[in-house]
């Protein structure tokens, strides 16, 4: 019961306020309850903006949970222009707002990518909770903005303010976007340190930024110390060792994650069949195919997509087409993933039958056609594709015009490249590394140095080892190595070379025998520990035999246990250009007994050993069983090398039934061999038959050949 005095107290506030101003007050609470309860309606049924605008249309104050409601639906919506009318209405009728609503302000606008909106509201509340420190982090780590996340992360942690589970997951994935790890190892003790180790969504994501920075064995570490890992932490783990091109241990972790019971996601499937596909390993992929079947994800277009590209690639290209001649939906995806199998196998005539079959088509599509092309080296085909293409469809992006440029590239058609890179320009694809690199590489093999040097120097902050790679390459293939071995040298200033930039340099040594640069870039790759791989132990043998130091290609080679036929041709033609023909047929002989299948270039060195060593009858044999024994078409140089041996060594009569017998006519090089030893030898049948056939060349050839006189024959 109230007292006395209340009531008296009550009485006299009647007296001293008006009657009018409590009914005026009494209508306005009415009315703001009335436009409440529009608004939640509006709100409810989808009228958002209708909402927004009768808020916007009241000068008053409405309860606070219809901010925060208005707050989540800007968010939902992305609605940047909405938020910003609620924050507008929210502080100008209460200049100090919960803390609660400034939080959701921010993260609305950090949803909305407004992140000047977000960081204004937040430097000007002085009056910050975890939950405002928080929004501002995510914010800028839901934008990309990972390295003012960071900041702000520290600014808190300096503050005094602790950090809990939502603010490291932000972190944690601003650490993964800028791949610093360095402060991720900081941001990783910083969670031991609060006791979040055992978090298994704070652990997945230090396997993923470990994974990202190349740091498997850290990352495969921090796998293991979470106690029951879930689907997304085995797809993190397998995803990381698919991207470091670690695909065996991709699939070994797809089966153990099998072995535990847990159900893959659909993208675990894919990246386990990429994995399978790179390979290659048909047998692993066809069991990951059976866990499909098992777990009804077979049906899933994911997973059918990439299951056709895997059988495809490992060369089971029936089971592929059965795959996609399953009955069921087929969308732009799976369309595209059959042309892309056919393409990447050769066959090409079955891909763009199934291309012009595609009931709608893509830019991947045209562009899985357009590869195809090009891995054959079909140029003119390829070109009358982009011209239909073109026709078709303005749909291009930056893949479509790289392809574009090495078609260019292939056809040394510099007017098309230039229109292409004009091309590039005017739809802004210039700026795209890859589009970039297209660009320079078209110049260099078009033999436009000039614009490649310009464009090189355009390119800028650009430029990464491709680039440096296809700048020197272009040189070195023009004959000027004696320019392309200075660059070496300021492109490991900018970046850090690879492999494939050593061979280039050590080819372009090899091609002016510049011995001393030559071991300078063999001992730099030594010293800082870089994979002598069979390409660049290749080049290195080829550089070490053409500037006359067998004994250094010959270790090189030894140091080798690899089978690869293209090394073993390079040691061979060394042994054969330096005069050491017995080493060769040793070579040769090794060969055979290691089962390493010979080629025409193979040959090509065995018979230069025979003229060097001035073994006729044996050059005769090898001769004979290049097409009788190893099925290899002798070529134009095989030709030419026995010419060289009968007439080196004066065998007119053998040289005379063989060039009776070859299948196509002497060139004019070969014609004057003939002629030179039938001089020489005194074989005057032959010498008038080769001098005859020279002068007929005498449109080409400013004098004519004569050895005897006297004597003609018209035909031999």
């Amino acid at each position: 019961m109230p007292c006395m005095g209340e009531k008296l107290g009550a009485s006299v506030l009647k007296k001293l306020i008006p009657k009018n101003i409590l009914k005026t007050k009494t209508h306005q609470l009415h009315d703001i309850q009335a436009l409440t309860n529009s608004i939640l309606n509006h709100i409810d049924s989808g009228h958002f903006k209708k909402a927004v605008s009768i808020v916007f249309s009241k000068p008053a104050p409405f309860p606070f949970p219809i901010y925060a409601r208005l707050f989540q639906q800007c968010s939902s919506e992305r609605a940047a222009i909405e938020a910003r009318i609620v924050e507008s209405h929210l502080v100008t009728f209460n200049p100090r707002p919960p803390v609660f609503l400034i939080n959701r302000a921010i993260e609305t606008y950090g949803k909305c990518g407004c992140l000047k909106d977000a960081r204004g509201l937040f430097d000007d509340r002085r009056q910050r909770n975890g939950g405002t420190w928080n929004a501002m982090i995510t914010a800028y780590s839901q934008n990309g903005d990972g390295e003012n996340a960071l900041l702000v992360f520290w600014e808190m942690h300096r503050s005094g303010v602790l950090a809990n589970e939502i603010t490291f997951a932000s972190v944690l994935g601003s650490c993964a976007g800028v791949l610093d790890i360095y402060v991720s190892r900081q941001v990783h003790g910083l969670v031991v340190n609060y006791g979040f180790c055992f978090n298994a969504i704070l652990a997945s994501s230090l396997v993923d930024i470990y994974g990202k920075c190349w740091f498997m064995d850290d990352a495969r570490r921090m796998f293991y110390e979470i106690r029951n890992p879930n689907a997304i932490s085995w797809n993190v783990i397998v995803r990381r060792y698919l991207e470091v091109d670690n695909y065996e241990e991709a699939v070994v972790m797809f089966f153990k994650m099998v072995g535990t019971n847990v159900m893959p996601l659909t993208f675990t499937f894919s990246s386990a069949l990429v994995a399978c596909s790179n390979i290659p390993a048909l047998k692993e992929g066809e069991q990951i195919h059976a866990v499909a079947v098992k777990v009804c994800f077979v049906k899933d277009k994911i997973v059918v997509n990439s299951l056709i590209n895997m059988y495809a690639k490992c060369g089971d290209l029936v089971d592929a087409r059965r795959l996609f001649d399953q009955p069921g939906s087929r969308d732009v995806i799976t369309w595209t993933s059959i042309v892309s199998a056919y393409a990447a196998c050769g066959r090409i005539r079955e891909a763009r039958k199934l291309f012009n079959d595609m009931p709608e088509r893509g830019v991947i599509s045209w562009n899985a056609m357009l590869v195809g092309y090009t891995r054959l080296f079909q140029w003119e085909e390829a070109l009358d594709f982009i011209f239909w293409m073109h026709r078709e469809t303005n749909d291009f992006d930056s893949f479509s015009l790289s392809l574009i440029l090495n078609v260019c590239a292939g056809l040394s058609d510099i007017l098309l490249g230039k229109q292409a890179h004009g091309f590039a320009y005017r739809h802004d694809l210039h700026s795209n590394t890859f589009v970039a690199n297209a660009i320079l590489d078209m110049y260099g093999k078009c033999g436009s140095l000039r614009s490649s040097r310009v464009w090189f120097s355009e390119m800028g902050h650009l430029r990464d080892r491709v680039s440096w790679n296809a700048f020197i390459s272009s040189y070195a293939r023009h004959g000027l190595s004696e320019k392309a071995i200075p660059l070496f040298g300021k492109m490991i200033l900018e970046t850090t070379g690879t492999e494939l930039d050593f061979s280039t340099l050590l080819a372009a040594c090899a091609n002016i025998f510049a011995l001393d640069e030559g071991k300078q870039t063999h001992a730099y790759m030594l010293r800082n520990g870089f994979n002598i791989d069979v390409v660049t132990r290749g080049a290195l043998v080829d550089m070490y035999s053409k500037c006359r130091c067998l004994e250094y290609a010959i270790k090189v080679f030894e140091e080798s246990s690899s089978s690869d036929l293209i090394l073993w041709n390079s040691m061979v033609l060394g042994c054969a250009h330096n005069g050491k023909g017995g080493e060769v047929l040793g070579l040769f002989e090794s060969m055979q007994e290691e089962g390493i299948k010979c080629d025409n270039v193979t040959f090509q060195g065995v018979l230069l050993a025979c003229i060097g060593e001035g073994f006729v009858d044996l050059g005769k044999q090898y001769f004979d069983s290049m097409s009788k024994d190893f099925c290899i078409i002798p070529r134009l140089e095989h030709y030419e090398c026995m010419i060289e041996l009968y007439s080196r060594y004066g065998y007119m009569d053998e040289l005379k039934d063989f060039v009776q017998n070859m299948p196509f006519h002497p060139t004019v090089p070969m014609l004057t061999r003939i002629f030179d030893a039938c001089r020489e030898y005194r074989h005057s049948e032959l010498g008038e038959w080769a001098a005859q056939r020279l002068n007929e060349f005498k449109p080409l050839i400013p004098f004519q050949f004569e050895i005897f006189p006297d004597n003609h024959i018209d035909t031999l």
